[in-house]
């Protein structure tokens, strides 16, 4: 029998469809051209402590709305949002998105 989706994953996959992903390797070829944007992980601030990427700043998921002005004032910079395994991440750039930031990649 096929196992249903949570609701959780249904609206993942519901952002997922709204949103540009990235990869890793992706960013990594974007460094090494020296472009410019911006890092950010929407991890929580636990899984932050215990490493991130370099260069990424902590903007946690649950503060993403009421903080990104601060960060990021710019709704044209680009953006790239990282969390341990993309929902997250995914439904922070749609919200971001909502909000006019129009350069946002999970």
């Amino acid at each position: 029998m096929p196992q249903t989706k949570s609701a959780f994953e249904r609206v993942v996959a519901e952002a997922k469809k709204n949103i540009r992903e990235i990869t890793p390797e992706q960013v990594a070829q974007k460094r090494e051209k020296g472009e410019k944007f911006h890092l950010i992980d929407v991890r929580e601030a636990d899984d932050w402590s215990q490493g991130r990427a370099a260069g990424a700043v902590h903007v946690s998921k649950g503060l993403l709305e009421l903080e990104i002005e601060d960060e990021v004032s710019d709704p044209h910079a680009e953006i790239i949002l990282y969390c341990g395994g993309g929902s997250r991440s995914a439904l922070a750039a749609e919200s971001l998105q909502r909000m006019g930031y129009d350069r946002v990649f999970s």
